[in-house]
């Protein structure tokens, strides 16, 4: 490894938090997650095995927990401070993922967001956070985003924050019921030399709605 890798971790900036997924988060994350049901559908990752389905919500935390222990995750939900409440709300979901030491050093990263947060600059802002971790702390040289090519809302996120484009892979992922088409979005350390936070709070432009990768 690279950098030291240290988890479970806490990132914030202003009113949002980012922080490890928890066992006891089921009911809020669930209530969310069913109010989102029809937004996030279009992009949700499918199961391509025969009569197969995806974890429940228990089972999700428990696969999340031996990645993040095997060094290969970081397991997030996306919360902000929000009037009302004594602690942050849970607004989303980022993982990064898949990542790979050695010669490679690089991880995935995928996230999704509250449809009535969207707009509010939430999905840039965490991913710079946790991109900025990766490379600092972690030592990571690449992240990689993967977005279906009619998902114009994620394609401007990415857009935002200066990730390249890197070209069209066919029937990538299994989403929604089929193999789907992404392209592939990806960004080196040596490209935000200040950090990715700082240069998207200092060019932070008008607010549009973000949906899911």
């Amino acid at each position: 490894m690279g950098g030291s890798f240290t988890w479970p971790v806490t990132l914030e900036c202003g009113d949002l938090v980012l922080r490890p997924i928890r066992y006891r988060d089921r009911r809020e994350w669930s209530e969310l997650r069913a109010r989102n049901d029809t937004w996030l559908a279009p992009w949700e990752a499918s199961n391509p095995v025969p009569g197969g389905g995806l974890p429940d919500y228990r089972q999700m935390v428990r696969s999340l927990k031996a990645q993040a222990a095997q060094a290969t995750a970081l397991p997030f939900v996306i919360t902000a401070w929000t009037p009302g409440f004594k602690e942050p709300v849970i607004v989303g979901q980022l993982t990064v993922s898949s990542i790979v030491w050695g010669s490679a050093m690089m991880a995935t990263l995928g996230y999704w967001v509250d449809q009535d947060r969207a707009g509010q600059g939430i999905a840039p802002t965490a991913v710079a956070m946790a991109t900025d971790y990766c490379f600092r702390t972690l030592g990571l040289h690449r992240m990689e985003i993967n977005i279906r090519p009619e998902n114009r809302p994620s394609l401007r996120v990415v857009e935002k924050l200066g990730f390249r484009d890197e070209g069209y892979r066919p029937r990538f992922l299994h989403i929604n019921g089929a193999w789907a088409d992404h392209r592939t979005f990806a960004l080196t350390a040596e490209e935000v030399p200040g950090g990715l936070l700082a240069r998207w709070l200092e060019t932070r432009p008008g607010q549009a709605p973000e949906t899911p990768t």
